[in-house]
């Protein structure tokens, strides 16, 4: 990425409209507050996206299927679950700038800035002693670093007691104690701190029982346990084994930001791993290799990841971190990883009434698994990708383009295929071309504008391959195949185009990475 960190996510957002990836919701009605739209390429690398961790985890795990289930579900599913009573923020409000924030985010943040420090001071000592410089021997002995992390610590350490306890006078007080001011105006005149529910309630027509109040799921995870019997006996499913699912959440976030990293209504890739008990951290430990290995293959670049562990648990779960990539905003949570006990399963036990155990043979005997969870945001990978993709470049002849550096097997459309007059039977040949093409990948046909102009264009939505249609194919059935990224150009028959770019555009490219 060739620009300042601060302005890159303005860049990609004014791009993302441009060239038809995403739309504010409703825009014609002004739009809908942190809602958006998907446009044409936008849901193509979307569903790419999706492609590539299904196939991952479903295709290339023997024991791991995949589900749909509905979006509704009975309420008491929720109530089982804990989101009823322990599913909440919270929210304190600036009464001057009359913003609002969570509180637990704006102590992290503060936290994030004194971590600044301490890597400042490290990249400092790094230069002065060059090749000598050893990075843990001087968190470990320099003294303003030490300062700076008993600070972290002692931070760190109130505000896990605050949230475990639901003191929501410790955190305000905590918050008052490091003068945290508001980040819009500077503001320390901060309400009392208040817990806030996140999911969105809705009526259902007709339901048994007395009440007919059901919410949208603020989580897949909740209907693959509840359909755990169902696939493990319908599948002869044998523990360890997962159940895989993509589908819609919703949460009615305090603060919905920074474009689609943080929306209310989002898309979750989801795997829940059953296993023996005692052996969940074990497998907690090699599915965060796995999950990692699967970013890095992405070519975001190994360096912009991380693991961050959770100091906080979810009443859930016994292990937690997330991998962390380095958005324009900093390192953010792109999946989490979490070893979630039994809690679901015996949650839906009790409140059901039903057995919701497997049998082991080898042991004779039933139990209630343990589950390791695996959850990505998609919007977040969706951000990540365009963020690490979108790429200012200087040419040689002094001119500016921009490109959408996306890997040629996820990027929205494959090929351009391009007559360079729209005159001497080239676009009937180009139309010949694409309807060749048509069958295998998604292309397209470009007869507007200069040659040149054409490519830029082609180059900003991310189109890895442009086919050139000119007089030389007339005469001898090649075209010129035109390369995104260097921009290099080599002639190809017209009868081996399915071929090549079935080649370079593979999945299997990324998958063979695992």
């Amino acid at each position: 990425m060739s620009q300042p960190e601060d302005n890159l996510l303005k860049k990609v957002i004014a791009h993302c409209k441009e060239y038809g990836y995403v739309f504010p919701s409703s825009e014609i009605y002004d739009g809908l507050s942190a809602t958006y739209d998907y446009g044409q390429y936008g849901v193509e690398l979307k569903n790419h996206l999706k492609h590539y961790w299904w196939e991952s985890m479903v295709r290339m795990n023997e024991n791991i299927v995949g589900i749909d289930a509905a979006i509704f579900m009975h309420p008491t599913t929720w109530k089982a679950s804990g989101h009823v009573d322990a599913f909440n923020d919270p929210l304190i409000d600036n009464k001057d700038s009359k913003k609002r924030y969570r509180a637990d985010q704006l102590i992290e943040e503060y936290v994030a800035k004194i971590e600044n420090k301490i890597n400042k001071e490290e990249t400092k000592a790094a230069k002065r002693f060059g090749d000598a410089f050893d990075a843990e021997q001087f968190r470990a002995t320099n003294p303003r670093v030490l300062k700076y992390q008993e600070q972290i610590d002692t931070i760190n350490q109130r505000l896990k007691e605050a949230i475990e306890q639901g003191d929501l006078e410790g955190l305000k007080a905590l918050i008052e104690e490091l003068g945290i001011a508001d980040p819009v105006s500077g503001s320390r005149n901060w309400t009392d701190v208040r817990q806030f529910n996140l999911m969105f309630a809705t009526e259902l027509g007709s339901l048994a029982g007395d009440s007919n109040k059901i919410f949208l799921r603020p989580e897949t995870a909740q209907g693959i346990f509840v359909n755990f019997l169902n696939v493990q006996k319908t599948g002869r499913m044998r523990i360890p084994f997962g159940i895989a699912q993509i589908g819609k959440a919703f949460r009615n976030e305090i603060i919905a930001r920074q474009f689609i990293f943080r929306m209310r209504e989002f898309e979750q890739m989801e795997m829940q791993f059953f296993v023996k008990p005692g052996e969940e951290l074990d497998w907690y430990q090699a599915w965060k290799e796995k999950r990692m290995k699967w970013h890095r293959a992405l070519g975001l670049g190994g360096e912009n990841y991380r693991f961050h562990d959770h100091l906080n648990l979810a009443h859930y779960a016994n292990a937690a971190c997330d991998i962390e990539y380095k958005f324009p905003m900093g390192f953010k949570e792109l999946e989490g990883i979490h070893s979630r006990t039994d809690f679901d399963l015996k949650a839906h036990e009790q409140y059901s009434g039903k057995k919701l155990q497997f049998f082991d043979p080898a042991e004779d005997k039933s139990y209630v698994p343990y589950v390791i969870e695996t959850s990505i945001g998609l919007d977040r990978l969706f951000l990540a990708m365009l963020c690490h993709a979108y790429t200012e470049e200087t040419l040689d002849d002094g001119s500016q383009r921009v490109v959408l550096k996306i890997p040629a097997p996820l990027a929205p459309v494959k090929a351009a295929i391009l007559p360079l007059v729209n005159k001497d039977g080239l676009p009937e040949k180009a139309q010949e071309v694409f309807d060749q093409l048509k069958y295998h990948f998604l292309c397209q046909i470009d007869f507007k504008d200069a040659i040149g102009r054409r490519y830029r264009r082609q180059d900003a939505i991310g189109t890895p391959f442009g086919i050139t249609i000119d007089h030389q194919t007339m005469e001898d059935d090649t075209v010129t195949l035109r390369d995104r990224d260097s921009m290099k150009q080599e002639r190809v028959p017209v009868h081996s185009l399915v071929e090549t770019l079935r080649e370079k555009c593979a999945l299997q490219s990324l998958l063979q990475q695992l």
